[in-house]
């Protein structure tokens, strides 16, 4: 069984942050809309497989040009809201 969340970043280039969960809160994918292409794909190659929690402890506060967020930060807070819908 999982559980899909899609979420709409702040202060960052992506547009959408599309996450499904198992049932364990472990990430099945996490799919980004616009931004860097090759960043996002790669956050999501490296999160895949990990532990909601998990990644949200390594990903919260990471900043992008002075904009107090980036994408990585919005894909921590994204998942912080799934686990809370969870």
């Amino acid at each position: 069984m999982s559980y899909s969340y899609t979420y709409i970043p702040k202060r960052v280039c992506s547009r959408q942050i599309k996450i499904k969960l198992d049932d364990k809160g472990k990430i099945l994918s996490a799919n980004f809309t616009g931004g860097c292409n090759g960043n996002t794909n790669g956050i999501s190659a490296l999160v895949r497989g990990m532990y909601a929690e998990d990644a949200i402890k390594r990903l919260k506060g990471i900043d992008c040009n002075g904009r107090g967020t980036s994408c990585p930060d919005q894909l921590a807070i994204a998942l912080e809201k799934a686990l809370e819908e969870f």
